[in-house]
């Protein structure tokens, strides 16, 4: 698949995406979103690629938000709520992928680029991300899962307080509330973005597939609801040729083969 929006560079076991419109800070128009859901489904298929990152181009934005001009267009309730389901489909992508995906935020990352990095499953920021939701200065609401999954990172009180105000926070003030797993300068993101894929790609994929996919659906459900699906993603991991192959390393005091299988 050709792209025009986005760059996607394959570099065994991990992958980078990078959204490439940087005189728009990388704004998250319709055209440069369905790149970027052609782009997951092309490296979920890829049995090479373990981990995948997704970052902005240049150092003054991952994603600056929506496509101001695509907002615009919008002429009725039922336009903007297919302009909300389009990017929520991407979103759920990247939470359904087997693959662990990385978001390696540089300089804003507002709006639907703050949703976009909540949706990966670990972020890294450099020391000058800036992260909020400033929809309300629009006149609208955080329509690409903010309102959903700010909350669930951040807790309610202070969720609220970031999209009412739409104020921005530092890159350090987003790892103090939770927002994002781990700052570091700007010239180590994509280094320390590339050691923590490589480190989770010498696990066992099916593993870590299992693990996601535990922990995604055990926070729509119960407590007790979620230890009942821990219990079935265990056993399927056991019964994997993986767990064999991990076990029998260990007693044998070797590095594991892992086949996926």
């Amino acid at each position: 698949m050709a792209f025009e929006y986005i760059l996607v560079e394959r570099t065994p076991p991990y992958a980078v995406i990078t959204l490439n419109r940087p005189k728009q800070l990388n704004a998250l128009s319709h055209d440069l979103l369905q790149e970027v859901s052609g782009a997951l489904d092309e490296l979920g298929g890829d049995d090479q690629i373990r981990a995948i990152i997704v970052t902005g181009s240049g150092d003054r934005a991952f994603a600056a938000g929506a496509d101001i001009a695509e907002l615009q267009a919008l002429e009725t309730a039922d336009d903007g709520s297919q302009h909300s389901r389009d990017a929520h489909r991407i979103i759920f992508k990247i939470e359904e992928l087997p693959k662990p995906v990385i978001m390696a935020v540089n300089g804003y990352a507002l709006g639907g680029g703050c949703e976009l990095a909540m949706g990966g499953d670990i972020i890294l920021a450099s020391e000058n991300a800036r992260f909020g939701q400033p929809e309300v200065n629009l006149g609208i609401i955080p329509g690409f899962g903010g309102t959903q999954r700010l909350p669930r990172l951040v807790g309610r009180t202070k969720a609220l307080e970031l999209v009412f105000t739409g104020e921005q926070v530092t890159a350090d003030e987003a790892q103090r509330i939770g927002l994002v797993n781990r700052v570091v300068p700007q010239t180590d993101l994509m280094p320390a973005a590339i050691a923590m894929a490589e480190k989770i790609a010498e696990k066992a994929p099916l593993a870590i597939a299992l693990a996601k996919r535990a922990i995604y659906e055990g926070l729509e459900t119960s407590p007790r609801g979620g230890n009942e699906l821990e219990m079935r993603r265990f056993g399927e991991a056991v019964g994997t040729a993986d767990r064999k192959e991990g076990t029998r390393a260990f007693l044998e005091k070797r590095r594991p083969r892992w086949q996926g299988k």
